[in-house]
């Protein structure tokens, strides 16, 4: 299997040394962001709206254009910790913006295709050709954020009581990947020749990528959780239905 980087859309894995000045400016991404900026700008919105639309967007900034971007090319760690800020972080920003009753309606199948995709792309062939393919990479990420953002719209607008049984799920499903992670040999090939640089074998990297998806991905979904069984518990006996 190929280990080399160069043709990976965040470029060639960096090394210690330059990887705070491998900031990716590409122009066709920041036009994008720019444009979708633009978009909501334009739009009525209350400061509230304002201010998660601007948090979201920092995560994206964050995820793509600052050096997390090159270090995902050499440590699978990296590209978990950017697939969590993707989806458990960017995505639950922007679905709750899109509060439309129509989206709690799907909240199962959308649940189980947001797993499906996101499980598709930690597949180990699936997930080297998006590393060695800059349309697959961008069709990767669209799907994950879109997925993503469309089930934590549905689970805004759920009962509390579904919401929260999904956000069980995804829970438990986030674990399972974590652990399957943690103690399973080596899977993304990719990754072997670059992880020595920072310090990692690429059993050690790939347990720690497992861990973080484990643990800290896991509190988004807790804490959201939570706050919906609180939010459940107060209401009064008959309306949680």
């Amino acid at each position: 299997m190929p280990t080399t980087f160069s043709t990976s859309y965040c470029g060639p894995a960096p090394l210690p040394d330059d990887l705070w000045g491998r900031w990716n400016f590409d122009p066709w991404l920041i036009a994008a962001m720019l444009l979708f900026t633009a978009i909501f700008a334009f739009r009525p919105a209350s400061r509230q709206d304002r201010l998660v639309f601007s948090a979201a967007m920092a995560t994206l900034v964050l995820i793509f254009i600052s050096p997390l971007c090159a270090l995902t090319v050499a440590l699978f760690s990296a590209r978990v910790v950017h697939h969590v800020l993707l989806v458990a972080v960017a995505a639950p920003l922007l679905g709750s913006l899109l509060r439309r009753k129509k989206f709690g309606k799907m909240l199962a199948p959308l649940t189980g295709l947001q797993v499906a995709i996101f499980w598709l792309w930690h597949a180990p062939d699936a997930y080297q050709l998006a590393l060695t393919s800059t349309p697959i990479y961008w069709l990767m990420q669209a799907t994950l954020l879109g997925s993503a953002t469309a089930m934590w719209a549905a689970i805004v607008n759920a009962t509390p009581a579904r919401a929260i049984g999904a956000l069980l799920f995804l829970t438990m499903q986030m674990g399972l990947l974590g652990a399957l992670l943690v103690f399973s040999q080596p899977l993304y090939a990719p990754h072997f020749s670059a992880t020595i640089t920072f310090g990692f074998t690429p059993e050690s990297d790939q347990q720690f990528a497992g861990l973080i998806m484990w643990v800290p991905a896991s509190l988004p979904y807790l804490a959201i959780g939570l706050w919906l069984l609180l939010t459940l518990l107060r209401q009064p006996e008959g309306r949680s239905a």
